[in-house]
């Protein structure tokens, strides 16, 4: 099983963590499952970009992201060249470094 590795964040992981998840798991649920409390304000389908992360390690093992991820991650904050929504890449069986960006376009949250 794979190893996701997370990066210290001052909400969701405030010293990192690491952990095993399942292979063909998408990474937002194994965040989730894991107690790493990513926003997905979308529920899930890649029709926003709160859940979007930076895979700093294992990228590479990730299959490619679709047209429509690519779009979304166009209007991403802090978007970078390794950067996913979490809620549309899924693990292989490679260990993954990734961070969660410090800010999220969360207009649910920030309106609610």
């Amino acid at each position: 099983m794979p190893r996701i590795t997370v990066l210290p964040h001052p909400l969701c992981a405030p010293d990192g963590t690491s952990f095993e998840a399942a292979p063909g798991a998408s990474i937002c649920d194994a965040l989730l499952a894991s107690g790493i409390d990513i926003d997905h304000a979308c529920g899930k389908v890649g029709a926003c970009t709160t859940c979007h992360l930076v895979v700093r390690e294992g990228y590479a093992s990730l299959e490619q992201a679709t047209e429509d991820e690519e779009d979304m991650l166009d209007r991403a904050w802090g978007v970078e060249r390794l950067s996913r929504l979490s809620c549309q890449a899924i693990l292989a069986n490679t260990d993954l470094t990734v961070e969660i960006p410090r800010y999220s376009l969360n207009h649910a949250k920030e309106n609610g």
